[in-house]
């Protein structure tokens, strides 16, 4: 996969709250990925159409549409959960505790305090 794909993929995850994604597990369009798996890795794998490997996580019960019992557990929750689309699905992951915003290869930015000197 290029480097451009790939960019714009991790550029287009987000934390979000669950029940903000309401629309999309109404749908049938939420894919819950286990937190043992890569977010990105699994959107790369999806983007490819690597089927063989889709099958496998799914087989083994780490990607699949999110269940009833998950979508009311995070519902209650308010959780914040990892989520990228890969058209027209929305992957979403949940948030394990001891993760940080550096998860995935995400850089953080920061924002030097500037002082005004123009008053």
């Amino acid at each position: 996969m290029n480097n451009q794909i790939e960019q714009k993929i991790n550029s287009e995850t987000a934390q979000i709250h669950w029940h903000e994604l309401q629309r999309f597990f109404a749908s049938g369009n939420a894919i819950a990925v286990d937190a043992s798996l890569d977010l990105i890795q699994v959107a790369r794998e999806i983007t490819k159409d690597n089927a063989t490997q889709i099958k496998a996580w799914m087989d083994a019960g780490l990607v699949d549409t999110v269940k009833d019992a998950h979508a009311a557990e995070w519902y209650t929750q308010d959780a914040l959960v990892w989520a990228l689309v890969i058209k027209p699905w929305v992957l979403v992951q949940p948030i394990l505790l001891n993760q940080l915003v550096t998860t995935h290869q995400y850089e953080p930015v920061i924002y030097e305090q500037q002082t005004r000197t123009d008053y």
